[in-house]
């Protein structure tokens, strides 16, 4: 840099993988910088904290890693090592203590990312870690130095170890736009395409169901897609659908998608209530009242419940027989036609190849050089998942890059 230093170690990504690896060499008096593009740190931290930051989840921890998927095993060791009780201590030494949700999801008390990520930097810069803002990263020059973008002009950096934690390519206007995936490749690094998790998807509604009811939630509702059932709630939006319930499902309706072309998803509009109960409401006589208002006071449908059940009869809902009405609202058909862009996922799946790191977390092809977050091929559904993927990933691969400077210490490069 600038001022002639060459730090011990550079951290690329200020976001919470990059920042627990930070603290993680900090801790050993190990000379950090953090570089940063953005013109502050964490930005999607922040963002996700916005509705109230979950930290991580609950549950005992077999069922914990299950949600992992394929990635389990390479995760495991991580996470078991920064479990989720040990990241509510974390939380606590900070000053913000947690608590478990009715649903088993812990959140700060404070309900916000603010307050933890303020006390966190308080830490980091008493320990010494500097920030480099707006230093975009663009590679390693002829001699191995890494290069970065910067408002002065391009900037080299020698370090002894690197942490790579520049994040996925969702929410790419925080700072995350997965353009590090072509500098990786360029170096042989085998990178799988980087696809929408916990992303929304396209349907073709009809001009009324998008004008009327865009922006409406669907609460107390139950989503399947083959054998998988889960419940919560959704939102319909101009082109789609997207919300909590629908995330829990998204990693196989966009693998479905990508190999059909299309899926269909259907909504349980009664989770609550048995098909011969609803039918046996729908075959009271209603009266002067509209199909409508015998809906909403029988079964208690929502307007916007109401309208997709008009959408997937194109209108012709009150031609249908009590028992046939009864298992429409059951399990809705609604037809998915794409998913929604990148950009407006939660996270990404795709990212380094697991087969290109060692138990370290650092790249066989370039040693000294480790990974962490979002960036490695790996997916969870919301919940708590993803942060302590991201902050677990980002303790190991710190530890792991102060092992490795520790044997280059001793002469033994590991």
């Amino acid at each position: 840099m600038t001022d002639g230093k060459i730090p011990a170690a550079a951290i690329i990504g200020g976001g919470p993988a990059g920042l627990m690896a930070a603290e993680a060499l900090a801790r050993a008096n190990i000379a950090v910088t953090v570089y940063e593009r953005m013109p502050s740190l964490a930005r999607k931290f922040l963002m996700a904290g916005r509705g109230g930051l979950n930290l991580t989840h609950s549950e005992e921890m077999t069922r914990f890693l299950s949600r992992y998927g394929e990635a389990e095993p390479r995760l495991k060791r991580a996470i078991e090592a920064l479990p989720p009780g040990a990241l509510r201590a974390w939380s606590e030494e900070l000053g913000q203590p947690t608590f478990v949700g009715t649903s088993g999801r812990v959140f700060p008390k404070a309900m916000k990312a603010s307050p933890l990520l303020r006390a966190w930097l308080r830490r980091l810069d008493a320990r010494g870690v500097r920030v480099a803002l707006r230093h975009r990263w663009t590679g390693w020059d002829e001699t191995g130095a890494l290069t970065f973008d910067t408002p002065s002009g391009i900037a080299r950096v020698e370090a002894g170890v690197t942490v790579l934690a520049l994040g996925g390519a969702s929410w790419p206007r925080l700072g995350s736009d997965g353009g590090w995936a072509g500098l990786l490749m360029r170096e042989g690094i085998a990178v799988s395409p980087l696809q929408p998790s916990n992303c929304g998807f396209r349907v073709a509604w009809s001009e009324p169901m998008r004008s009327r009811f865009a922006g409406q939630p669907l609460k107390n509702i139950a989503l399947s897609f083959g054998a998988e059932r889960v419940r919560g709630e959704a939102m319909i939006t101009s082109d789609g659908i997207e919300g909590g319930a629908i995330y829990g499902l998204s990693a196989r309706l966009r693998d479905a998608i990508g190999r059909d072309g299309a899926a269909t998803l259907h909504i349980d509009l009664l989770p609550d209530t048995a098909i011969a109960e609803a039918s046996h409401k729908l075959a009271m006589p209603r009266g002067k009242q509209s199909l409508s208002n015998a809906l909403r006071k029988s079964l208690s449908l929502s307007p916007v419940a109401i309208a997709l059940a008009q959408e997937a009869t194109k209108g012709k809902l009150g031609a249908l027989a009590p028992d046939a009405m009864a298992v429409l609202l059951k399990a809705l058909p609604v037809p998915l036609i794409g998913v929604a862009p990148i950009d407006r996922a939660i996270s990404t799946a795709g990212g380094i190849s697991f087969a290109e790191i060692d138990d370290a977390f650092m790249l066989r092809r370039k040693p000294g050089v480790f990974v962490a977050g979002e960036m490695l091929d790996w997916e969870a559904p919301t919940g708590g998942y993803l942060l302590q993927a991201c902050f677990a990933t980002g303790l190991a691969a710190g530890e792991g890059a102060l092992r490795f400077l520790a044997s280059l210490r001793e002469g033994h490069p590991a």
